[in-house]
């Protein structure tokens, strides 16, 4: 085939590419937007594996949670004496409204989510207060605001797994690792739905919503939503292997790797990274 041909042919790619991971992208914004309600409904109580790892966290360190939902692990944070500075970030205001107004045992003043973080530079973490900031980790620049922080303790629960593309998720993970403090440790969790027969049911063909699956990564999937409305999500499967190789790349290491939640306990796949250099 001439070079010319060649170069057609692998741009005409690029941009299916893009263009598949954007619609992607739209489809888990809207679910998480029209279906926040639904969502938070079902998270009102930390996992197994989110209770283990609250009880890693001292009570006076920098924590950066993203993809925080309504806000269910601070609120475990704050039950055990947690004093330290803690920002959950999400794309879904509609999740970060639900963080903000629920109380906990007392009133509880927090800083109403927002999108406009970096035009308010007084806007600052409180220690003991949690801060609610609109972002989305699949935007250029979503970390401008935290350019100098650095965060003792990253979480990410079912979060990367809601990134599609090799090239987005290690995007992604660069600014992690960049936000972390040199002896830090980014704590994350991906869905083991296909260990599950009733999770594997939910799975649906990517021609609902006018894809095919060879315009998809290997154990990309479209899984449907039955509780309280109808929706539909991306999720990639992360085999152990895979992750080894994302952490490797990213120049992280696997501190730790646990299974735990739901049926058997095997749902969820928790793993602790760290700087591949400890310093």
């Amino acid at each position: 085939m001439p070079l010319l041909a060649i170069l057609k042919v692998t741009s005409y790619n690029k941009i299916v590419l893009q263009a598949t991971i954007q619609q992607i992208l739209e489809l888990n914004r809207q679910f998480y937007q029209n279906l926040a309600g639904q969502f938070s409904s079902t998270r009102l109580r930390l996992q197994p594996g989110m209770q283990k790892v609250l009880h890693l966290i001292p009570d006076d360190v920098r924590v950066l949670d993203l993809g925080c939902g309504n806000g269910e692990f601070w609120h475990g944070l704050y039950s055990k004496g947690f004093q330290g500075e803690y920002i959950g970030i999400d794309f879904s205001i509609n999740l970060l409204r639900l963080a903000h107004s629920r109380q906990i045992t007392k009133p509880l003043k927090s800083t109403p989510p927002t999108d406009r973080m970096g035009e308010f530079p007084e806007i600052q973490p409180i220690p003991g207060i949690p801060l609610f900031i609109q972002k989305d980790l699949s935007q250029d620049n979503w970390e401008s605001f935290l350019a100098d922080k650095e965060f003792d303790f990253i979480l990410a629960f079912s979060v990367l797994h809601h990134i599609p593309g090799t090239e987005l998720r290690h995007k992604v993970l660069k600014k992690i690792h960049n936000l972390l403090s040199p002896n830090g440790c980014f704590i994350h969790s991906e869905w083991q739905f296909l260990e599950s027969e009733r999770l594997r049911a939910r799975i649906q063909p990517w021609e609902i919503i006018g894809l095919s699956s060879d315009l998809v990564d290997m154990n990309d999937y479209l899984l449907d939503w039955r509780h309280g409305g109808y929706g539909l999500r991306y999720v990639h499967y992360f085999s152990e292997e895979e992750l080894s190789d994302l952490a490797k790349d990213s120049q992280f290491m696997i501190i730790e790797s646990f299974r735990s939640d739901g049926q058997g306990g095997k749902l969820g796949l928790y793993q602790i990274w760290g700087n591949s250099i400890i310093i």
